[in-house]
């Protein structure tokens, strides 16, 4: 295996330390090492970086979208050769197994391999004219250079869409990437440069939160955002950016409801939402979270998906065995607790885990709450954990009512043997996304976004790449 390294800025194609030399400490999550140091941004960095992007900007939209795809499918095979290496530096500095590392890896290529086709099918209209000899075209050009800012739960998922998008349509970028899990996001920056991406087009800087997206949001260079985070401070990000009159797109917390009906494959059911409520320490936006299940299967569901939980064998990610491995950070800790305390003083019960796991290491177990009220904080917050809860309904209508109680609407899940149940769940679930029967979310030619609190745009399929492009109309008499 590789050894974990420290972390540059890489600004206008040169990777470099900060100009006032500060850097910031990487704790390994699983044994509270310090692990290594990135480079913290200084004003005179992001200044660095903005004229870098602007001068890219203009490299790039005069590249051919043919020549885009060639590099971009380049940048994505360079990511499948060093896939065993970057795993490696992704489960040191952010704690989920290695499996669960590499398919993060080998998912981003393919979403770089889907942008890239895209990228030559940003297609403009030729619009029928009302005389003769008139041409009325729609054309579709770059907005123009982008800020994008990602959260450490998934270091390259979350960067290479807002990534790809921009670069497919011929976009310049600086990406915010997480202070927590620098080194597997500045390996996917590597794939690129070393693939042929003009010096400039892409930028990567690391520094406070706040002071960077402060300072970059509102700077004329920049046209457009993308931030992946809380909804709090997605509202924060999303006002400034609207007193700019910058684009935006938001894709923020959520809470997921899972409704199970009496009529469902329950052991299917269990099987798939277990292994999706623990994946990465369930520290994932669309993990499900809350279980409504009907009232007539809800003991069998609970004892079983109690059982596939304590199942479950935490570790350190490098070890073969581990199926889960530490919380990133020491603060979801005490948040994780938190949750369950309340919740318990609230009526809740515990059925298993709600501990942490030793001394070293942010290791918790696998923890399934039953019979939460509503009043309760875990039924209102996102706990953002391995934390499920499972309550009862007894008829559709209270299940809906639940799953739509919160302002969030990002992913939900449902099982159900009846065609007309999924049918109206469709309708009547208040969700961006909803998986009926499995789990067929964030593929990369399918939307991904949410609605309500959850955020607003979609960073996959189609429409993905339509927020990095502005439509400009042309009409012309011969």
């Amino acid at each position: 295996m590789p050894s974990y390294r420290n972390t540059q800025l890489f600004i206008d194609g040169q990777w470099r330390d900060a100009s006032d030399g500060r850097t910031i400490e990487v704790t390994d999550p699983a044994t509270d090492e310090v692990i290594g140091e990135i480079a913290h941004a200084s004003r005179e960095d992001l200044d660095a970086a903005l004229a870098a992007a602007e001068k890219g900007f203009r490299t790039w939209r005069s590249t051919s979208p043919f020549d885009r795809s060639k590099v971009m499918r380049r940048a994505a095979d360079l990511l499948r050769e060093r896939v065993e290496d970057i795993a490696y530096l992704m489960t040191r500095e952010q704690g989920k197994p290695l499996a669960q590392s590499k398919t993060e890896i080998l998912g981003a290529a393919d979403t770089i391999d889907w942008f890239a086709e895209e990228a030559r099918r940003t297609y403009g209209q030729i619009i029928p004219a009302r005389t003769v000899g008139v041409a009325q075209l729609a054309i579709k050009v770059p907005v123009g250079p982008v800020a994008a800012f990602t959260p450490w739960n998934f270091p390259i998922n979350q960067i290479v869409r807002k990534l790809s998008a921009a670069l497919a349509t011929g976009c310049s970028i600086i990406v915010k990437a997480p202070e927590e899990t620098p080194a597997s996001p500045a390996e996917l920056i590597r794939a690129f440069a070393d693939a042929g991406v003009p010096a400039g087009v892409i930028n990567l800087v690391f520094g406070v939160p706040a002071e960077v997206s402060e300072y970059l949001i509102p700077h004329p260079v920049i046209r457009k955002i993308s931030f992946t985070g809380s909804t709090p401070i997605g509202k924060q990000l999303a006002a400034l950016a609207g007193q700019h009159m910058k684009r935006a797109t938001m894709e923020l917390g959520g809470h997921a409801p899972v409704l199970i009906f009496d009529d469902a494959d329950l052991d299917k059911a269990i099987e798939i939402t277990a292994m999706s409520k623990f994946r990465n320490a369930g520290q994932v936006c669309v993990a499900p979270t809350r279980f409504l299940v009907q009232d007539s299967v809800a003991d069998r569901f609970t004892e079983g998906f109690v059982k596939a939980a304590q199942a479950i064998k935490v570790g350190n990610g490098l070890e073969e065995s581990s199926q889960m491995g530490p919380l990133a950070n020491e603060r979801r800790i005490p948040a994780i607790q938190s949750m369950i305390a309340d919740a318990v003083s609230n009526g809740g019960e515990l059925r298993t885990g709600g501990a942490r796991i030793g001394n070293k290491g942010q290791f918790f177990e696998p923890t399934v709450l039953a019979n939460v009220p509503t009043s309760a904080k875990v039924m209102n917050d996102e706990p953002f954990g391995p934390l499920a809860i499972i309550n009862r309904f007894s008829h559709y209508d209270d299940a809906i009512e639940e799953a739509n109680r919160l302002p969030f609407g990002l992913a939900s899940y449902a099982f159900t043997g009846s065609v007309r149940t999924a049918a109206a769940l469709g309708r009547d679930v208040e969700a961006g996304m909803l998986t009926i029967n499995h789990n067929g979310l964030a593929l990369p030619e399918v939307p991904f976004g949410g609605i309500k609190d959850s955020g607003y745009g979609t960073e996959g399929g189609s429409e993905a790449v339509e927020a990095y492009l502005e439509t400009r109309f042309v009409s012309q008499m011969s």
